[in-house]
């Protein structure tokens, strides 16, 4: 019996690179993986350093059997569970390249509306910043709650280049890793990275209040894990993932924490778990503290983002 790694660096079965992609989509459709033609792409697309323009550029390329092993390795790991995106490394979210490891939540396109609706609200350049030549965002003091990758602190550093992100996250592997993907951006001076949990470690009197914050806090519930896709349940950061038993645990907290350290007139964004809606936006209906509550959904129609203002 031959295995199926040997056959895989058999240069007679994938000799180039159009054969080996229709081996490789062939096996992980066979396995129902999601999205079987991309995993396929974007592991050959690592293994040889090469971009998707110049695989179907270059069909006909001879792989060499290193080359192979090495590819349908990866292939049999994603078959195995294994998210594409720890295999590459990398995942683009909001136009950037950001490295990934199993220490991070995969950042989901969904979660790019927490990067509209922040922008949205907090408005365009101002007449003073314009007139005067500051870049957008001049003085502005953000917090991104449970950073992970740093996606969201990144995106809105580079969006708004006069701001300073302080972004926190409870795990110092996944701050290692914001803080590569910082530097990588060019956005490492105005992102300051902070361990704790929630807002904890900006609890104490800041020199000025908040002007905004954000979030996409663990919000999936600890009995819904059985449910959860292999790719999630197995590799994925159990402590990015769950905010409690229901998953709604963690919400009371950070708006209470948001109420005391942002301005009036500051904006808390945050995103939304299934079913969240009717729990979470009670807390900010109920009380003096919170204006101009609006809600947001995704391309699907899901009830994504809840943003409000400070009184």
């Amino acid at each position: 019996m031959v295995s199926s790694s040997s056959q895989a660096a058999d240069p007679g079965r994938a000799a180039d690179v159009r054969s080996a992609l229709r081996e490789a989509m062939r096996r992980l459709r066979a396995a129902a993986v999601p999205s079987h033609t991309l995993a396929a792409e974007l592991l050959l697309m690592h293994t040889l350093g090469r971009d998707r323009a110049w695989l179907y550029a270059h069909p006909e390329q001879p792989l060499q059997a290193a080359e192979l092993a090495a590819y349908f390795d990866l292939v049999e790991r994603r078959i195995a569970g294994v998210p594409t995106q720890y295999l590459t490394g990398r995942q683009e979210f909001w136009g950037l390249e950001l490295e990934v490891t199993p220490d991070v939540l995969i950042p989901r396109p969904e979660t790019e509306h927490v990067v509209e609706v922040a922008l949205e609200r907090l408005g365009p350049p101002t007449w003073e910043e314009e007139a005067a030549g500051l870049p957008r965002g001049h003085g502005l003091r953000i917090a991104d709650v449970g950073t992970g990758s740093g996606c969201l602190a990144i995106a809105l550093a580079c969006e708004l280049p006069g701001a300073q992100v302080f972004a926190t996250d409870i795990s110092a592997a996944a701050l290692a890793v914001a803080r590569r993907n910082a530097g990588r951006h060019g956005v490492a001076g105005r992102i300051h990275l902070v361990q704790g949990n929630l807002l904890d470690a900006l609890a104490g009197p800041p020199l000025r209040p908040l002007d905004l914050i954000v979030s996409n806090p663990p919000y999936v519930g600890r009995r819904e894990a059985d449910h959860l896709p292999l790719e999630v349940r197995a590799h994925e950061p159990p402590q990015a993932l769950f905010g409690g038993e229901s998953g709604q645990e963690l919400y009371a907290p950070l708006i209470a924490q948001a109420a005391r350290l942002l301005r009036s007139g500051g904006i808390l964004v945050m995103e939304l778990g299934y079913n969240a809606l009717l729990h979470v936006r009670p807390l900010l209906e109920t009380g003096q503290d919170w204006q101009q509550i609006r809600l947001t959904r995704d391309l699907a129609g899901i009830p994504r983002v809840l943003s409000a203002q400070r009184v």
